[in-house]
């Protein structure tokens, strides 16, 4: 796949759970390295818990390896802030409150639990190389193991 990817402007959080800092990101400022976005439902959940941990623990390694990572649900920035201080998160996390960018990557999905249907954002991971085009995607997520695989993705990349 080699579509570009949508670009967009969020509001985030620095990755510094102790500033709790505001910034704007811009996905085309980020041309000349891979960007790794998972997008992820909702703040402070087990699923949610356990991937953004797993990024948090593994970002030095993805600096390492020429790539920033970002974490993007449609919480707000003060959820967003809560989460980072009480799960010691170190990965940025974008809020898309209006949902703009979750529907420009294909992730609000109608989705089914206990029998209820609802919209919510499906699971997903995108891998985009230095040149802004998309060079992996990982659609209906399992956490477990899944930042590591994307992890060697980016390693590949660079080969």
């Amino acid at each position: 796949m080699s579509d570009m990817a949508p670009d967009f402007t969020l509001p985030g959080t620095t990755g510094s759970s102790e500033t709790g800092e505001e910034v704007s990101i811009t996905l085309s400022d980020l041309r000349g390295k891979a960007v790794v976005l998972f997008f992820y439902p909702r703040d402070d959940t087990s699923g949610c818990n356990k991937e953004n941990e797993a990024f948090s623990a593994m970002r030095g390694e993805f600096a390492a390896a020429g790539a920033v990572v970002y974490g993007i649900s449609k919480d707000t920035l003060e959820s967003h802030a809560r989460f980072m201080a009480k799960k010691a998160l170190s990965v940025p996390l974008l809020s898309d409150a209006e949902g703009d960018v979750c529907e420009r990557f294909g992730v609000w999905k109608e989705k089914s639990m206990y029998g209820k249907t609802f919209m919510g954002i499906e699971r997903s991971t995108f891998l985009i190389d230095a040149e802004g085009r998309i060079a992996r995607e990982w659609r209906k997520v399992k956490v477990p193991g899944h930042a590591e695989e994307v992890l060697e993705a980016v390693r590949a990349l660079q080969t």
